[in-house]
C-alpha cells in the first residue's frame, strides 16, 4: 500500500469578532468544523476552498490569505490530511442554495465559543486555524503555485 496524505482546503472567516462554521454530520455524530473538504483532481488549491465554502455554506468566498498548512492525522495508522487554510471574506449570500449533503446548518462563533466547544469540534484543526489567524499567520497567496 502506498501511503498518501489527503489533501484539503479551509477558510476561515471571521466577521465582527466571529467565525463562519458548519455543523455537520460526521461519523462521530454531529460536530464543527470550517468549511472544508477535499482537493478534487485538476482543481487549484484557491479553487477548491472556493466551491467548498459555497457548498457548504452559500456564500461566495474570496480568499486574501493562506493561514498555514497542517498535517494531521486522528491517529496513528489513521488516515492522515494534510490542511491548507485560508482567510478571506464572503460576499455575495445565496438564501436558497441548498447546503452540501451532510451539512447541518452555519453558525458564527468567537474564539471563546469554539475554546468552550473543544468536545464538539470535527478535528483539533478547527481551533489551531482560528488561533493562526488571530495570531497574524497571514502569508500572501503568492506562496500558492498552481
Amino acid at each position: 500500500m502506498t501511503w498518501k496524505p489527503n489533501v484539503t482546503v479551509a477558510g476561515i472567516i471571521e466577521r465582527d469578532g466571529r467565525f463562519l462554521l458548519v455543523e455537520e454530520h460526521t461519523s462521530q455524530g454531529i460536530k464543527l468544523n470550517q468549511p472544508a473538504g477535499h482537493l478534487e483532481p485538476g482543481e487549484s488549491l484557491i479553487d477548491a476552498v472556493k466551491r467548498e465554502v459555497l457548498e457548504e455554506t452559500a456564500f461566495n468566498f474570496e480568499p486574501t490569505f493562506t493561514t498555514g498548512i497542517q498535517l494531521w492525522a486522528k491517529s496513528p495508522g489513521d488516515i492522515t490530511f494534510l490542511r491548507i487554510s485560508f482567510a478571506g471574506e464572503v460576499k455575495e449570500f445565496f438564501p436558497d442554495r441548498k447546503l452540501d449533503t451532510g451539512i447541518i446548518k452555519t453558525v458564527w462563533l468567537s474564539q471563546k465559543e469554539i475554546e468552550g466547544s473543544i468536545d464538539k469540534l470535527r478535528s483539533p484543526l478547527v481551533l489551531s486555524c482560528v488561533n493562526d489567524y488571530l495570531e497574524g499567520n497571514l502569508f500572501p497567496l503568492s506562496v500558492i503555485r498552481p
